[in-house]
């Protein structure tokens, strides 16, 4: 049987930021949030955390769609990494205040997985993308200020380098200057060419 030449393309992510990246690729795609427990596991490290995670991901949102035998899934899930130990979203503003007075000074690596599902073969590629960020020498003035100003409460690190928070930073380095923000686009377009997602074609 052949495969379909143009699979339906799924984002599995409850994002907001990952859906205005993948908009940038100007192809259509369907929303599904997937729903799954994203607690790393005793022993894995942050790349095989955020890994794991991204196949989770799309599986998972492969299994509550219609019709998924034609559809390709993206799943992502990002892990930030300081002194030895994962970073999770602060959730609260104290939380936040507290991470970055943490770091401020300091390197942080962000883990920017990617998974693509090809629910047509069965088929998962992946890619863990670091970027290292490295946060200057600001003061408690500075952090209040800004998190009034942004609340960057659900963001891993507490803070946008896509906003505001690039004020905090000293240096970003990278292979993909999406994988921060959530979703590394060059990955991404580099597997959706791989199953011959016709990308520019579409656009």
């Amino acid at each position: 049987m052949p495969i379909p030449t143009s699979p339906r393309l799924v984002l599995a992510s409850s994002s907001p930021y990952r859906r205005e990246l993948l908009e940038r690729l100007r192809v259509p795609f369907d929303v599904v949030s997937p729903d799954i427990d994203e607690t790393p596991l005793p022993g894995e490290t942050p790349e095989a955390t955020a890994v794991r995670l991204s196949i989770a991901k799309a599986r998972a949102a492969a299994q509550r769609i219609a019709d998924a035998g034609n559809a390709l899934v993206i799943g992502s899930d990002q892990v930030a990494t300081f002194d030895g130990r994962q970073i999770g979203k602060p959730g609260t503003h104290e939380n936040a205040v507290a991470q970055l007075r943490s770091m401020r000074g300091r390197s942080v690596e962000f883990h920017s997985a990617l998974a693509l599902f090809d629910a047509r073969t069965g088929d998962v590629q992946s890619a863990d993308i670091v970027t290292r960020v490295r946060f200057r020498d600001y003061s408690d003035a500075e952090i209040e200020a800004y998190l009034r100003a942004e609340t960057p409460y659900d963001c891993a690190g507490s803070a946008k380098s896509e906003g505001l928070g690039i004020a905090l930073l000293d240096a970003i380095a990278s292979d993909d200057p999406t994988a921060l923000i959530g979703l590394p686009l060059i990955a991404l377009a580099k597997m959706l060419r791989a199953v011959r997602f016709p990308m520019l074609g579409a656009a």
